[in-house]
């Protein structure tokens, strides 16, 4: 990966120094409600496929991090 792919101090700019680590989702498949892991050193703009660990579906998982702050999308993979 080159330096210029992926920089911290761009993407995460000097601040207290914490990021959430969780994100409660709602599964659009079984509708239940699930906490999922979030990872801010994978980058502020992550995209991934994760399983629902209720229904086993599969989801398209969209993370954004804003100051720390992560914002989750899921939709359901076959849309």
């Amino acid at each position: 990966m080159a330096e210029d792919d992926f920089n911290l101090d761009e993407d995460f700019p000097l601040g207290d120094g914490s990021a959430d680590d969780t994100a409660d989702v709602i599964c659009p498949y079984c509708s239940e409600s699930v906490t999922i892991m979030v990872d801010a050193g994978g980058g502020a703009h992550q995209q991934y496929v994760e399983d629902c660990e209720v229904c086993c579906n599969p989801w398209q998982v969209t993370l954004r991090f804003v100051d720390g702050a992560a914002s989750v999308e899921i939709a359901a993979l076959d849309e």
